[in-house]
Parts: structure tokens; sequence; C-alpha cells
């Protein structure tokens, strides 16, 4: 039987384990978007998962999200994170960036610029402009052109080159989570009418055109994609699921991707599997799926490397318990879930205060 300590070899990478550090929001970047040296101390920690998935990493300037998002748009960034991977890398991890294009999930008074989108379509909510202290109603995006459609997905293709140059081992592309490749994936923030909407081939297209553009750029095996099949999470609405995303991964099949990352829907077993049937590559899967009150342990994760997962991927857990892989071969007492206060923003405590278990 398959266990969360068996190695994996995922593209080019010989990992040591199966688990996974999910990519999570940490709002630790200075505010024009370089990462910094609590960061790399940060991934660093927790470079014993078999694969580390940064936080959403800003691709362009419009496709900021989140205040204190760390870039990948520029010279700067590159260099800033250049200590971050290196550091993973010394202590003998593996980490892909996940590029996070916020699409109608924005404010110009984070990123300073109007948020766009696949129509002129607001999120029924409000968004972040300060974690903790502010948030102001979801602007309306404005809707791309046709030709502005293919350009936005190049977009990932070169923060992608930029990821490489940084010293990343590879990139994740946000599929999920109600942004922008999910808002094209929708059938409430897509209402557009030309080839990018109405039918499901429409709906897909601007999902493959971004991931293949990526693989061209840095080649397929470095490549995955995180989605969430059904997520409703920024106010988004997919119809036609199963049907949805069987025609995505038949579209992305082809490419020979190094992953697809699914969040595991709520009562969502029979798509699940399904999915895993239609998938014939490496797939990830995170137990949680959206936040909830049940924080996924060992077991979790067990049960879905039985149901066929190649990876498991552990979020919240991994917060307070930078050695979660040791404590689940050793079956040493996980720490629980930190104040959500220090989930965003703020200093080093909550960050990466929290000490390895004495074995």
């Amino acid at each position: 039987m398959t266990s969360l300590f068996d190695g994996y070899r995922l593209g080019d990478l010989r990992l040591p384990n199966r688990l996974v550090l999910a990519p999570m929001t940490r709002a630790r970047a200075t505010a024009d978007g370089l990462a910094t040296p609590s960061m790399a101390t940060y991934y660093a920690q927790r470079a014993t998962a078999g694969l580390i998935v940064s936080e959403g990493v800003a691709p362009s300037h419009p496709g900021q999200s989140n205040p204190n998002m760390p870039g990948l748009r520029n010279a700067a960034e590159v260099a800033a994170w250049r200590p971050v991977t290196h550091a993973v890398h010394a202590n003998g991890g593996r980490i892909f960036a996940q590029l996070m294009h916020g699409g109608r999930v924005g404010h110009p008074a984070v990123s300073g610029h109007q948020p766009v989108g696949p129509s002129a379509v607001a999120l029924r909510g409000e968004v972040f402009v300060r974690f903790g202290e502010k948030t102001l109603p979801g602007p309306v995006p404005r809707a791309l052109t046709t030709a502005e459609v293919g350009a936005e997905a190049q977009v990932y293709a070169d923060a992608a080159r930029r990821a490489v140059e940084a010293g990343f081992d590879g990139v994740e592309l946000h599929g999920a989570n109600g942004y922008l490749i999910q808002q094209f994936l929708s059938s409430n923030a897509n209402l557009r009418t030309d080839r990018y909407g109405g039918s499901i081939a429409g709906r897909i297209a601007f999902a493959v055109e971004a991931v293949t553009a990526t693989a061209d750029a840095i080649g397929a095996e470095r490549v995955g994609i995180r989605l969430s099949p059904g997520g409703r999470v920024w106010d988004v609405v997919e119809e036609d699921v199963p049907e949805l995303y069987a025609a995505l991964f038949g579209a992305l099949a082809p490419l020979g991707l190094a992953y697809v990352h699914l969040l595991a829907p709520p009562d969502g077993d029979e798509l699940m599997d399904g999915l895993r049937r239609a998938w014939p590559g490496t797939l990830v899967v995170n137990p949680g799926g959206q936040i909830g009150p049940h924080e996924t342990d060992r077991a979790d994760g067990e049960k879905w490397l039985a149901r066929g997962a190649d990876l498991i991927s552990y979020g919240r857990a991994f917060l307070a318990n930078p050695d979660l892989v040791e404590r689940f071969r050793t079956g040493a007492p996980v720490r629980p879930t930190p104040d959500h206060a220090t989930w965003y923003g703020g200093g080093d405590a909550g960050f990466i205060d929290y000490p390895s278990h004495q074995y």
C-alpha cells in the first residue's frame, strides 16, 4: 500500500515523500512585492516536504490580488526570490512558484490598476485592501477584448520564465478559488460570446492557452495547475462541472504536465473519482478543499492515496508545524492551527517562530 513517506518521481525531481506544502497566502512581502529574509526562513523551515508550492505570486501588476503579495514581474522581484529558493535548496527541498492572477479579485487601491476579467461583472462581496484592517466592495473589472485574452495568457508564461530565473524548480498556475482562470471557467463571471465563452470548449480555452504558453516557455514537466471543481470561492459558479473538467483534462493531457492539483470538494467523492479516471498524469489532492472547520490529518491523506491520488497537499497543518513530515512519520503531536490573526500579514510572530518537535 502506498504511504505518505514513499518517494515519488515528479518530472526531473525526486521527491523524498508525498507530502506537499500547499500554497497559502501569508502576505509578508514588502509593499512593493519583494520577498523578504523572513520568507526565506519560512520556506526553508518546511523544506522536508516532498514539494513546496509557494504562496500566490503576482505575475503582473493588474494581476495583483492581495496587499503585501510577492511578485515575479521584474528583475528586482526575481532577485528578491533568489535567497528564498536558495534557502529551500540548501535545506534539501524543492519549490514551485504559484502564479496567481487575481482577475476581478483585486482593487486599484492595492495594485494601482483596474482589475481585468472575462466580463464586466463584479464579484458580490468585498476584497482585501489591508489584511485585518480594511475591505472594499469588489470593483467592476474591465472586460478583456478577444485579442487581449491571448496576451493575458502569455502573462503566465512570462512570469514562469522569471520564476526559473529566480531559482524555482517549476510553477503552478492558480486556476482555483475564483481567480482569473476559474473566472473564465465559470458561468457567472464569464458572459462572453466569443471563442472564450459560452460553450464548455469556450470556457476552457483560456486555461488551455495559459497552460500551453507556460509549458512552451519552461517545459511542461515544470508546470502544474491548481483547480477547485465546483468551488464557489469569490462568488464563482460553474455549470456542468463533470463535463467541464473532463474536457479541460482532455485538452491538457497531451501536454505532459507535472501535475494537476485538486481541492477536494465537500461531498464530491463521485466527482473526484471521475476526475481521477480522467487525468492520466500525476494528481495532487488537497483533502481540506475550501477552508472549513475540519483540519486534515495524516489519515485524510492516506485515504486519498488509497483512492488514487499520487501526492497530498497540506495547508493549515504546516503553519504551526514546520516539521509536519516528521510529526506524521513518528506520531509526534501536531500543534493546533494558530490564531487566524497571524495568518495574513504582520511580523515574524505566527510565521517563523514555531519550533520543531524535540524527538
